[in-house]
């Protein structure tokens, strides 16, 4: 049996817990960049960073997927709020529905982790888009604020870490 790891990070919290997953598991991880073929593959792993509600590389890489029905698919997301918080856990949920095939979304077994940010190192344009989701929330009734928006609240323009490494038992466990 043929498994990979693959993930999407662009700051490099994601890669972290791909490479300690691959540690754990002694599955080589790659990132997406740098998959080519992935239908050779009989147990897919894929972990992602959520950014503006999307799964960095999942879509393309999980379009690429076919005849899965021999195939194990697990999905991993990372992000900055409380993955325990169930509406937030809907949210993503809904969002990775809306990213790949409604057949690999049924098949796949998804999991939600917790990551970190560091402002300082934030690009130019998601530099801007936090700042504009910073300022659309902060004044928000408290009533009517997401977990996801109290977490971005919480950290904005700050550096903190999430990085829970034992969070990850129940996929290797799934494993």
């Amino acid at each position: 049996m043929s498994n990979i790891i693959i993930y999407g990070s662009h700051y490099g919290t994601t890669k972290q817990y791909a490479e300690e997953l691959s540690r754990r598991t002694n599955i080589e991880a790659v990132s997406f960049k740098d998959i080519k073929e992935i239908n050779n593959y009989d147990k897919i792993i894929y972990l992602g960073g959520l950014y503006a509600g999307g799964v960095l590389g999942m879509s393309k890489t999980l379009k690429k997927l076919n005849k899965i029905s021999n195939k194990t698919i697990i999905l991993a997301t990372i992000g900055l709020s409380d993955p325990t918080d169930e509406v937030n856990k809907n949210n993503i949920r809904n969002n990775i529905k809306s990213q790949i095939p409604k057949e690999v979304f049924e098949k796949a077994k998804i999991f939600h982790l917790r990551g970190g940010i560091d402002y300082s190192k934030l690009n130019f344009a998601h530099k801007t888009m936090m700042k504009l989701l910073y300022n659309a929330v902060k004044n928000l009734p408290e009533e009517k604020q997401t977990a996801e928006d109290r977490a971005m609240i919480e950290t904005y323009n700050k550096k903190v870490d999430f990085i829970d490494f034992s969070s990850l038992d129940k996929i290797v466990s799934e494993i």
